[in-house]
């Protein structure tokens, strides 16, 4: 109970401090207000972690209380003493990377010989309909809201990417099937060394140029190799570093964090130009790829759980990796601006997706294969 008071404290706190923000905001002085702002969201995130229902949200609200901390405070995510922070984020997204392959192990890939049809779906649905959405919205974007090619194919290179860990969190919490999430992750991601170059210049070709080998060689060096290294780890030291297993994921989540910082400040004039349109057309990206991943498995008569399963394989992407091809690129300020909202705003969807379809329930089919995975998944 006294718990319960604190954190019921806590909130209060973030309603206040939002309402002193809005109240300095509209009084005329819109710098000082942030400060309040980033206190709010701060407090809310805190707050949530003391109520089962709304706990999933914590890490989502401490996101925009960093992306609002770069809005207003860019200077201070920008450089220090002629160091520029843009230089940190390949090494976090490896890092991040790292802890991916940590977390799975070499069964995760047996999957496709256990269920071919589900994996062949998922992944083709993934690399379809993502990318072809993505540049559907970036001619809109460009035709009727004045984008820029760069930001333009920002949104483009967030469709190309291939799938990442979050989405096998959601799974879990949405009742799909966690085997199905798990391997059409791991295959997705191995696949995209190939596939998201050839995409990029087949789609976006005509925004940005797009070298496919040197994009190649960027996703191998912060994907692949970092994977297969956390692979490798696992094999050899799971369950003996406990320390490790229990820090690799807070490590993960804090260099999100990270890369989401530091390209909004480096991108900020930008965002403020083309904000608003830009969150509204990567919000219709994420949350028709959940539609049309969702029907796509209906089409070829999957079942509920696996139909589930691609809605949100389909849907969520590795904005990390999306992060660090755009720094690859030399326009971290404009096409790094797409993965970065798209990032931030799909743990929100897919957090209350999974949400809905937790409370309706389906037919018990999983299997007893399932069960490792799903205390794997547990655990982190």
């Amino acid at each position: 109970m006294k718990k319960r008071t604190i954190y019921k404290s806590i909130l209060v706190l973030a309603f206040l401090s939002l309402l002193t923000s809005i109240g300095i905001a509209v009084s005329g002085e819109v710098a000082a207000s942030g400060i309040f702002l980033i206190l709010a969201f701060l407090a809310l995130a805190i707050g949530f972690r003391g109520y089962d229902s709304l706990k999933g949200y914590s890490y989502t609200v401490m996101i925009f209380a960093a992306a609002v901390s770069a809005l207003f405070y860019p200077h201070l995510f920008v450089e220090w003493n002629g160091f520029k922070f843009a230089a940190l984020i390949i090494p976090l997204i490896q890092l991040i990377m790292f802890g991916m392959g940590t977390s799975m192990s070499f069964n995760d890939f047996v999957g496709v010989v256990k269920a071919p049809k589900g994996v062949f779906l998922g992944v083709i649905s993934h690399f379809i309909i993502m990318p072809l959405l993505g540049f559907s919205l970036a001619n809109v974007g460009m035709n009727f809201f004045d984008f820029s090619p760069e930001i333009a194919a920002g949104i483009i290179l967030i469709g190309c990417s291939p799938n990442g860990m979050a989405s096998n969190v959601i799974s879990y919490l949405a009742k799909a099937n966690l085997a199905l999430s798990i391997t059409i992750t791991a295959i997705s991601t191995m696949l995209a060394p190939v596939v998201t170059p050839l995409l990029m210049k087949l789609l976006a070709g005509q925004f940005v140029e797009i070298n496919v080998l040197h994009m190649m060689w960027d996703i191998l060096k912060m994907v692949i190799m970092p994977i297969g290294a956390g692979l490798l780890f696992n094999h050899l030291f799971s369950g003996k570093m406990k320390w490790f297993d229990a820090g690799m994921p807070f490590l993960s989540m804090f260099g999100i964090i990270g890369i989401i910082v530091i390209i909004t400040a480096a991108g900020r004039d930008s965002l403020l130009n083309v904000g608003l349109i830009l969150v509204l057309l990567v919000l219709i990206h994420n949350v028709c790829g959940y539609l049309l991943g969702y029907w796509s498995g209906r089409l070829f008569r999957m079942s509920e759980r696996d139909c589930r399963t691609i809605a949100i394989e389909v849907g969520m992407q590795n904005g990390g990796l999306a992060s660090g091809l755009a720094k690859g690129m030399g326009k971290i300020a404009t096409v790094g601006l797409a993965p970065v909202i798209f990032s931030s705003f799909m743990n929100i969807t897919g957090s209350l997706l999974a949400s809905y379809w937790h409370r309706k329930p389906i037919a018990a089919d999983s299997s007893a294969a399932e069960k490792p995975e799903r205390e794997q998944i547990l655990k982190n």
